[in-house]
């Protein structure tokens, strides 16, 4: 079975809560008459792909995509004041866990008020233990906040005692006049903010401390295997490298595991090659503008790998980090 590990859906109670406010995020109407999402820097133009799943679902079987694993996007509920945050993140759990239990099409990972890490910690733990989601995605940083800082430490200990899964997406970089043209936020930005957040956190010691979280990265890592090399030589350089893990940060990048929004052979075959094809998910970043189905099962289908390795990017992999 094709399992789509990255994809994005807003479910109509988000909306409706944007809608009734208060809420920073601004909606308002394409001429397509798609909604919009605006927020700095950046906005989201909501297709019926991202808030209808019957649509598509008639997609999945179109392209022979056996489940897809939803997640929340950007701008994600941090974005907004603490009070609706925690009440956005609820309200998106809830829908979530309802339509796993109702479509065999999908599972979902929580989405979290990252503003808030307490609560992140008592949405997590209601995600996992009553709403019965595998896990939660973060974002690479909340506001400008870093995930390694150590406000999120009950966060991470409480995924490694449920040894849960923790799915990294980029959000909006801190600081990025540098980006407003050319779309190079969502083009560059954000896959280095993304590495940038998977570093910290390697370095800072989180997945030495807490080794029974599943962590996944979007974007095939940005350009973390590609990187790799260089943070060892940090390792080799700098004894602040080595202050908070044991041993070189490659050796800990190569237990993540990546998925294919990229939609390259030879980046897939390089990824491969770094982390493992055991390491490696299907994701095609459905149905983003830059996202593509279709790409992702193309690009799959010519890498050069075994069959049952392909096999396992395809599905199998991300059926037994989810223990479907």
């Amino acid at each position: 079975m094709v399992i789509d590990f990255h994809n994005h859906y807003y479910p109509p109670e988000y909306l409706d809560a944007v809608k009734r406010g208060p809420a920073r995020v601004k909606l308002d109407y394409g001429g397509d008459g798609n909604p919009r999402l605006h927020y700095p820097g950046d906005y989201n133009i909501l297709v019926p792909g991202h808030r209808d799943l019957d649509y598509r679902e008639d997609v999945l079987r179109e392209h022979g995509v056996g489940k897809q694993v939803i997640t929340f996007t950007t701008p994600g509920v941090h974005y907004e004041d603490v009070s609706t945050s925690i009440a956005m993140a609820r309200e998106i759990n809830n829908a979530f866990a309802r339509e796993v239990k109702h479509r065999k099409s999908f599972t979902a990972l929580a989405t979290l008020p990252l503003n808030d890490p307490r609560a992140s910690v008592h949405e997590f733990e209601r995600a996992i233990k009553e709403l019965g989601l595998p896990g939660a995605m973060v974002f690479s940083n909340v506001n400008g906040v870093a995930l390694a800082d150590a406000a999120y430490e009950p966060l991470w200990k409480a995924a490694n005692d449920l040894a849960a899964v923790i799915y990294i997406h980029p959000a909006h970089p801190h600081h990025v006049d540098a980006m407003n043209e050319y779309w190079l936020t969502a083009l560059v930005g954000f896959l280095f903010d993304t590495t940038l957040a998977a570093a910290h956190l390697v370095f800072a010691g989180v997945p030495e401390r807490y080794p029974k979280i599943k962590w996944a990265l979007t974007h095939m890592g940005g350009a973390l295997p590609y990187l790799a090399e260089r943070c060892d030589r940090g390792y080799d350089a700098f004894a602040d490298c080595r202050r908070h893990i044991a041993k070189p940060p490659s050796e800990y990048f190569k237990q993540f595991y990546y998925d294919t929004v990229n939609f390259n052979p030879d980046a897939i075959e390089f990824a491969v090659k770094f982390a493992g094809a055991d390491h490696i998910i299907a994701g095609s970043d459905y149905p983003h503008q830059v996202g593509s189905i279709p790409k992702m099962l193309s690009s799959l289908a010519t890498i050069d790998v075994s069959e049952p390795d392909r096999a396992g990017i395809l599905g199998g992999n991300a059926a037994k980090l989810l223990n479907l």
